[in-house]
């Protein structure tokens, strides 16, 4: 199983990143995908998560309104397109993959971690 963070950097404030995380070893089209992130010093937080036909998502609140999560199943990849980005939106950002149709926020019930990839929002 990997996943493969991919398209973070280093940004202003206001700016934008799409984040990828290719997805190989596990049937992904039976998975829940999910971003979580963790600043430094701080606990990992839930971000976004879609279900596994890339219809429903739910996101955090303190990114609602400027990140969205997306998934393109032919391609066993999964997207977060980040806008009007702040500085407290830095942070490594991780992919993780639960079987199961719920939308869950909890990272304990997520079986697959990728690396992450790190973004940082300068002022």
């Amino acid at each position: 199983v990997q996943l493969q963070a991919s398209g973070g950097g280093s940004v202003q404030a206001g700016g934008s990143l799409r984040l990828s995380c290719a997805a190989s070893g596990f049937t992904f089209s039976n998975h829940v995908m999910a971003w979580f992130r963790q600043a430094p010093g701080k606990e990992r937080e839930f971000v976004a998560v879609v279900n596994r036909s890339g219809v429903r998502m739910d996101h955090a609140d303190s990114v609602k309104g400027r990140f969205r999560i997306s998934r393109d199943n032919a391609k066993n990849t999964v997207y977060l397109q980040m806008s009007s980005l702040k500085p407290e939106d830095t942070a490594v950002y991780s992919c993780a993959a639960a079987y199961g149709v719920h939308l869950v926020r909890v990272g304990d019930r997520y079986g697959y971690w990728g690396q992450g990839t790190e973004v940082t929002v300068s002022s």
